[in-house]
């Protein structure tokens, strides 16, 4: 799974300069700048964050990044849609000699 900056400061894309500065500084103190109690290293994720915040905060930044997410996600959608095009395109199953309980029950709902 990719995560983009809006995952690493927990914010919905859209969201304003004001929230992005507090989600930053909550995280900061959440993770100690950091480090755990437990001495768990977490500075990748606090450079990750650093990132985020760097390329959020800055209004050029953000709105390519913002393309490039959207391009990205453009590009997923086809390529899922063509799986699922491919996948319903392949011959179809049928039934050819249903249980007789079963088409008389057809009938009678179709009547």
């Amino acid at each position: 799974m990719t995560y983009t900056y809006y995952d690493y400061l927990e914010l919905a894309p859209g969201a304003s300069p004001t929230r992005i500065e507090a989600a930053y500084v909550a995280l900061l103190e959440r993770f100690g700048y950091g480090t755990t109690d437990a001495g768990q290293d977490m500075s990748g994720l606090i450079r990750m964050i650093h990132a985020a915040y760097t390329v959020l905060s800055d209004p050029d930044a953000r709105r390519s990044y913002d393309a490039a997410v959207a391009q990205e996600a453009a590009m997923a959608d086809a390529e899922l849609k063509s799986a699922l095009d491919q996948q319903a395109s392949a011959e179809r199953r049928r039934i050819q000699n249903p249980p007789a309980a079963l088409r008389n029950a057809l009938t009678a709902i179709a009547a």
